[in-house]
């Protein structure tokens, strides 16, 4: 009897937050949990307890399930990323998109050395923090671990971080999706990134908010974790066909993508129905929770800071005679009542 062949395992697909350590807000969480493998967060060995410190009860409950992933920035930045954040961030800075911001009075955020790429390439790190520190968007270290940064230039950096970092996600067995509860803080950054003389030679496509869940904020992490033993399949597959109908979409020119949403957005809406439904027969709740995918494909024969805001560095660095497509994707979430009906 021939040997049978061994059956190939899928990836798992793992919701990688940003723009911090840690999630916003659990009722956030506990809905995106249903819809990956996991949660990977990006967390600086100095505050490494940060996750069970601030919402130790779904912390706890998703490390039990190993559906928690903590990455090392001082293991996972390395040279070719600390490389690939000063070649997307070096011209937004040189650019002067940054200056309106040092001129307006704001609270300082603390972003680790580790995050800006010292462990992987230390004087590429020490060059990026001079350049802020010059147009006075950051300070010395006051803990020897960390710089006070302007929020809004921390928030670019974490940004890019989460599409740099996503290739190094096979190196743990891992497909990394970015993902966040902020759309509102990368729509802000849009506006503020919007380099004169550097105009976008790609599109962007984001599907339409579909309210697919419900308030889980009071539900126990372990009945959340039960009901996705029972029902991730669905989630999972709905989050899954997104993302690949809007990698397809940003590739297409405007006549084709235009034809191609038309022809799926019902499939979209039913599908997120039939999601929706299985929630409230389970919580006996009203829709309250929302999902959508921005994803972009660029030519990267020019700059475009929405493309390095969205796929790290590639717009920058490719030569310009070689204009090539790039893909790059976020998951928004939101958790909030206006989505309730």
């Amino acid at each position: 009897m021939a040997p049978q062949k061994s059956k190939v395992e899928a990836v798992p697909e793992v919701a990688f937050y940003y723009p911090g350590p840690v999630w916003h807000a659990g009722n956030w969480v506990k809905n995106l949990i249903l819809f990956f493998d996991g949660i990977a967060l990006l967390v600086p060995d100095y505050i490494r307890d940060k996750p069970h410190a601030v919402d130790p009860a779904i912390a706890a409950g998703l490390e039990n399930a190993g559906l928690l992933h903590i990455l090392e920035p001082e293991k996972l930045i390395d040279k070719s990323a600390a490389e690939k954040l000063a070649s997307a961030i070096t011209p937004v800075i040189e650019s002067g998109a940054f200056n309106t911001l040092a001129e307006t009075e704001t609270v300082f955020h603390e972003l680790s050395y580790s995050r800006l790429g010292s462990y992987g390439d230390p004087g590429i790190a020490e060059a990026i923090f001079k350049q802020l520190k010059a147009k006075k968007l950051a300070r010395d270290t006051e803990d020897g671990v960390s710089i006070p940064m302007h929020p809004m230039v921390r928030a670019l950096i974490l940004v890019l971080l989460a599409q740099i970092l996503r290739p190094y996600g096979q190196n743990l067995g891992l497909e990394l999706s970015p993902a966040t509860d902020r759309p509102q803080l990368v729509e802000a950054l849009e506006g503020i990134l919007t380099v004169p003389g550097s105009p976008s030679k790609g599109h962007v496509v984001a599907l339409d908010l579909q309210t697919v869940g419900v308030d889980l904020g009071r539900v126990p992490i372990d009945e959340v974790l039960a009901f996705r033993r029972e029902n991730s399949k669905e989630y999972r597959a709905y989050a899954r066909a997104l993302r690949a109908f809007a990698m397809q979409l940003a590739s297409l020119e405007e006549r084709e993508r235009v034809k191609a949403l038309r022809d799926r957005e019902e499939e979209i809406r039913d599908s997120a129905a039939n999601i929706r439904e299985i929630s409230r027969r389970a919580w006996k709740r009203p829709a309250y929770f929302a999902l959508t995918i921005v994803s972009a494909a660029y030519a990267l024969k020019t700059g475009s800071v929405l493309g390095a805001l969205l796929s790290g560095s590639a717009a920058m660095l490719a030569p310009p005679e070689q204009p090539k497509l790039d893909g790059a994707y976020s998951y928004l979430f939101s958790a909030s009542e206006r989505f309730a009906f």
